[in-house]
C-alpha cells in the first residue's frame, strides 16, 4: 500500500477507499493485547488454543505504536480482567457469567513463568499484564474492562472526549470478539474507525476456509469503518511527520 496525498491532509491507503489521518484528533486502541491472550502460560495457551497469530501480531503493532507515539498520537489500552472477588464478572447465577468463566477457569489460581501467584483473567496480575514486547509508555493510558468492549463500564469515552479524539486506529486481539465489539461500540458514537489487519489476530476459524478474522475485516470494511495495515499506516505517519518537521 502507497501514501496519497488528499485535499484534506495525508491519507492512509485502506478499504473502501483511503482515509485522511489528523494526528490531533486520533488515537491508537491496543485491545487486550496480554498475556492471557498471547503468552505461553497464560488463559488461551493453557486452554489449547493457538496463540500464534496473536503473537504474529506483536511485531507490526509494535511498530505501529512506535510511529504513533513519534507523531505525537496517543495510546490506549484496554485490559481484559475482573476483580478478584469477580463482583464485576456478573451474577453468580447468570448464564454468561457461568459460562465464559467455566470454559475459561477465571480466577483460577495459576503460576506464572517466573513461578509468582497470579490468576486466571484477574486485575493486577501477571495474566492480565501488557505482553512485554508492547509495554505501555508512560504517557500511554490504560483503561481495564470487563465485558468484551471496551466502552462497557468504563471512562474509555470520557478519556477520548477529554483528548479531542474523533478518530480510531485499532489493534489488538481477538478481532470478531473484543476488538470488534469494541469498534461496533466506537461507530456507535461516531468515532471514525481504522483496524489495521495485520495489528489484529483471532484463533476462532482458523480452519474454516473464511476465518472470523477475514469476517469482521469485511464487516468492517463494508459497514463499520476502514481495513489497512501497519505498513500503509506507519508510511502514513513517517510522511507527516516529515512534513510537519519541513
Amino acid at each position: 500500500m502507497a501514501t496519497t496525498q488528499g485535499t484534506h491532509g495525508t491519507l492512509v491507503e485502506a478499504r473502501p477507499h483511503p482515509l485522511p489521518i489528523d494526528p490531533r484528533r486520533t488515537a491508537v486502541i491496543v485491545v487486550d493485547m496480554q498475556n492471557d491472550f498471547g503468552a505461553e502460560g497464560g488463559m488461551f495457551a493453557r486452554a489449547g488454543i493457538d496463540i500464534s497469530g496473536i503473537q504474529a501480531a506483536v511485531a507490526p503493532t509494535a511498530r505501529v505504536l512506535t510511529a504513533a507515539r513519534h507523531a505525537g498520537i496517543p495510546v490506549v489500552y484496554l485490559k481484559m480482567g475482573f476483580a478478584g472477588d469477580l463482583s464485576d464478572a456478573g451474577a453468580p447465577e447468570a448464564p454468561n457469567r457461568v459460562r465464559h468463566l467455566a470454559v475459561f477457569g477465571v480466577g483460577e489460581a495459576v503460576l506464572a513463568p517466573d513461578g509468582a501467584e497470579s490468576r486466571i483473567l484477574i486485575r493486577n496480575t501477571w495474566n492480565t499484564d501488557i505482553l512485554p514486547e508492547l509495554l505501555p509508555q508512560p504517557s500511554d493510558r490504560i483503561v481495564d474492562k470487563h465485558r468484551f468492549s471496551g466502552f462497557f463500564e468504563t471512562e474509555l469515552d470520557a478519556i477520548l472526549q477529554e483528548m479531542g479524539i474523533t478518530s480510531l486506529v485499532f489493534t489488538g486481539c481477538t478481532t470478531s470478539v473484543c476488538v470488534e465489539s469494541t469498534l461496533r461500540d466506537a461507530f456507535f458514537r461516531d468515532y471514525q474507525c481504522l483496524l489495521l489487519a495485520d495489528c489484529a489476530a483471532e484463533p476462532i476459524g482458523n480452519a474454516l476456509p473464511r476465518s472470523n478474522h477475514e469476517g469482521t475485516l469485511l464487516l468492517v470494511e463494508l459497514l463499520f469503518g476502514w481495513v489497512s495495515d501497519s505498513t500503509a499506516f506507519v508510511q502514513t505517519l513517517t510522511e507527516l511527520t516529515a512534513t510537519a518537521a519541513v
